[in-house]
Parts: C-alpha cells; sequence; structure tokens
C-alpha cells in the first residue's frame, strides 16, 4: 500500500520507517527540510535502537523518502497518517495547532487531487471527542466532502516506548481501529496484516480513551511501586524482591479482575489492610499520597450513586444486593450498607433484598452483626425480588448475584434501574443507567 505519514517527529518517523519495512511504500511529510534531507540520504533525525539502519535500508529499497509538499504526498499515496505532536498548554489542555493545521493541509490537497476515496488515521495523543470535533469538521470543511463517504477517518493510537519502539510496534499486544465507518477501518488493518497480533474495531472516542487509559495506569503504576519501595526501605525491606513475588500473581495482581468500572470496594480485607498500611507510613513518617487517596476516592464513588438516585426525583429506592459482593453474606464495609445509610437518612423510602443476606439472619452466619450493627436496615427487608419491584421506583442493583440478570426485563416502564456492577452488558439508555459506562 502508499501511504504518507505526516510529522516525522518520534511517533512518525518509527511509523514511516517500520511500515516501510513490512513492504509499504512510505512518503513521509514534513516542514523541516533538515529532517527531509536527513531522511532522503538514509539517515535518521531522531536517537532511537536501530532506527537509523531501519530508515537507511528502506531508502535503498525504494520504499521510503520524504518530501515538504502535502500535495505530491496525497497525489501519490491512498492513505495518510497524522503523527504531529500534541504538546501542553500552559493549563495542562492540549495545543492542537499542529493537527488542525495539518487537516487542513490534508483536506485542501484532497480537493485537489480527488480521484479515489482517502483514508486519513489518526496516531497523535488527543483527548477523547478531538477527532470528531476538530479533526473530522476541519477535513470535510476543506475537501468539500463527508467522513464516510468522500473520505475515510480512523483513530489508531500508537504504544511505542522510546528506545524499544521498533520491537513494539512489530510486536504490540493489538492493533486498536476506531472509526466512523468499517470499510475505513478494515483498509487501515491491512497496513498491519503482517504483524501477529489481534485487531480490535471500535468506535473513535474509546481508541482515543484507551491511549490516556494506558498512560494513566503506567503513570500509577510507578508511583504504587516507589511508594512500597519508600516504605520497604526505611524497614530494611527488598523492595525489589517484594515486587518481584508481587507481579509472580496473574490471578489478580497483573489481570482484569479488579480493572472493571463500577461501584466501591468494600469486604474486611481492602479497606481494613489500607488503613492499616497508611498508619504504620504515619508511624514511620512517610507520606504515600497515592495510596492516600484511595479510600477518599472509594468512598466518592458512593456518592456519584446517591446523586444518581437524587437525580430521577423518585423517593421509593429498592436496593437489590447488600452484602459486598455476590456470594457472600459479609456485610462488613459494604458500600451498598453506607449507600442505603446514606438513603434513610436523606429520607427515602427504602427496601433491600438479598438472599445471601436473609439466609444468614435465619441461620446466625451473620446475625450478630446485622443485629448489632445494622438492625434499622434489616427491618427494611424484603423476601423477594418480585416484592421489592412491587414497591420501588428506582431498583439499584449492587452486586452481581445471578438472580439479578433477569432484574432489567422485569421492571415497568416508569422504573429506573441504576446499575452499579453492570449485571448486563448495556450502555446506559431509557430506564437504565450505569454508574461508571
Amino acid at each position: 500500500m502508499r501511504i504518507s505519514v505526516f510529522g516525522l517527529g518520534y511517533v512518525g518517523c518509527v511509523s514511516a520507517a517500520c511500515l516501510a519495512d513490512l513492504g509499504h511504500t512510505v512518503v513521509g511529510v514534513d516542514i523541516s527540510s533538515l529532517k527531509i534531507k536527513m531522511i532522503n540520504n538514509g539517515q535518521s533525525p531522531i536517537i532511537e535502537d536501530s532506527l537509523a539502519e531501519l530508515i537507511s535500508e528502506n531508502v535503498s529499497a525504494g520504499r521510503l523518502r520524504a518530501t515538504t509538499s502535502v500535495d505530491e504526498a496525497i497525489d501519490r499515496t491512498e492513505m495518510s497518517l497524522i503523527c504531529v505532536g500534541t504538546p501542553s498548554s500552559d493549563n495542562g489542555s492540549l495545543d492542537l495547532t499542529y493537527i488542525k493545521r495539518v487537516s487542513e493541509q490534508i483536506g485542501k490537497a484532497l480537493a485537489r487531487h480527488r480521484s479515489r476515496r482517502h483514508i486519513i488515521i489518526v496516531r497523535s495523543t488527543v483527548l477523547p471527542g478531538t477527532t470528531e470535533t476538530a479533526v473530522v469538521p476541519i477535513l470535510e470543511k476543506s475537501t468539500g466532502g463527508q467522513v464516510g463517504q468522500e473520505f475515510g477517518v480512523v483513530y489508531n493510537p500508537e504504544f511505542l516506548r522510546e528506545g524499544s519502539s521498533i520491537y513494539d510496534f512489530h510486536n504490540p499486544p493489538f492493533t486498536l481501529l476506531g472509526s466512523y465507518d468499517r470499510q475505513a477501518a478494515d483498509e487501515a488493518a491491512k497496513l498491519y496484516q503482517k504483524i501477529d497480533a489481534p485487531v480490535r474495531f471500535t468506535t473513535v472516542k474509546v481508541a482515543e480513551m484507551i491511549k490516556y487509559a494506558n498512560n494513566a495506569f503506567h503513570a500509577a503504576k510507578v508511583v504504587f511501586a516507589n511508594e512500597i519501595g519508600n516504605l520497604c526501605k526505611v524497614q530494611g525491606i527488598d523492595s525489589h524482591e517484594v515486587m518481584d513475588i508481587f507481579c509472580m500473581d496473574h490471578k489478580l495482581n497483573l489481570s482484569s479482575y479488579y480493572l472493571k468500572p463500577g461501584f466501591s470496594f468494600g469486604g474486611s480485607c481492602l479497606p481494613k489492610d489500607l488503613r492499616a498500611i497508611l498508619y504504620y507510613a504515619r508511624h514511620l513518617d512517610l507520606e504515600l499520597p497515592l495510596l492516600e487517596s484511595i479510600l477518599p476516592s472509594n468512598d466518592l464513588q458512593i456518592q456519584v450513586a446517591l446523586n444518581m438516585i437524587k437525580e430521577t426525583g423518585s423517593k421509593k429506592v429498592g436496593v437489590l444486593g447488600f452484602s459486598f459482593k455476590a456470594g457472600t453474606d459479609d456485610l462488613r464495609e459494604s458500600p451498598a450498607v453506607v449507600l442505603v445509610e446514606n438513603l434513610i437518612g436523606k429520607g427515602y423510602q427504602v427496601q433491600v433484598y438479598d438472599h445471601n443476606v436473609s439466609l444468614a439472619r435465619l441461620q446466625g452466619a451473620n446475625k450478630a452483626y446485622i443485629e448489632k450493627e445494622i438492625p434499622h436496615i434489616a427491618g427494611l427487608m424484603v423476601d423477594s425480588v418480585d416484592i421489592l419491584l412491587a414497591k420501588s421506583e428506582v431498583i439499584v442493583i449492587g452486586n452481581k448475584t445471578t438472580e439479578f440478570v433477569r432484574v432489567p426485563e422485569m421492571v415497568g416502564g416508569n422504573q429506573v434501574i441504576i446499575d452499579l456492577v453492570r449485571i448486563q452488558d448495556r450502555m446506559s439508555e431509557n430506564g437504565y443507567q450505569g454508574i461508571a459506562w
């Protein structure tokens, strides 16, 4: 395939060289005449392991060249990759000057050379909604065409680490393509057909968001490891051995198990142990800002749920699932208990149902806790889902008990479901709201 790559900085140079190495014909585009000269001479304008050799080989083979002419690049290619920088402004926002300028240049060149459908692939890191509100309108205005018809637009984030970008390009965990039409995404996927990695098709906004989710999590992991390391050091503990053993657990520690947006965590372990380690750190005169922020953030999610209930305007609330997670009667530090207590305090008429908690009341498994700690809530318990649904205007699903899966199909048209756990794989719609989706 014939591809133009706009912006010959770090991402653009690596993308251009690697795509050429996959057998594509690549034209690099940049305003810097020095970069153009270096690439055409088989030299790399940036320092990156193995990149200079890759550029030299592909320039010699005739698969890679560079130009300052947008018209020349558009006229000779079928796809364009936008790889320009999106630097931070002083207030933390992204400076979109370069991506807007390149979008306009590409659009005007397409208007002058329109003989076939062109695919524009955005690789620059941009916040969710940027492609839709900035790139596409500029392309439509400058081309006189419409996205999905005269031209296609795909968002294809890069996951390249400086120092190992060539390896990362050829060995990604997946290739992500967000698009407005599947035809454009299918064409973009052909760029990577020689790479052994799954291709995931999605919406443009999801693809844009993935990059930020990745980088925010990577940043959090670095800070987490450093805070654990600081705590270890003052106790004479080998922090690297601790984290090496920590990373051996791929069932929970390095897995997707806890990475599902939803309600607050609770139970007998996480809150207690986090408080204990923070108390111990204070005893050692250590500040652990990341770990200290976890419980307040966790509490904030309960307030998000309360606000969602308040916004319905209804006062009759039924809560399905009272224990901190499905399959247990454990009410210790259950966020659902805190939620119900807040609702009662604010004058809501509340009913609760949880089969496991009802059994605990009868069999004594958690009876003492119920009778001592939450007797006021125990008196609000009903014996079945049907009874709760019949008397509630707002139904809150608090854990993933199998019995609750059918609830969204059981409610009436005037009832609202607020799902805290994503009991079904659906997005918000009339009568149904997810807390974090």
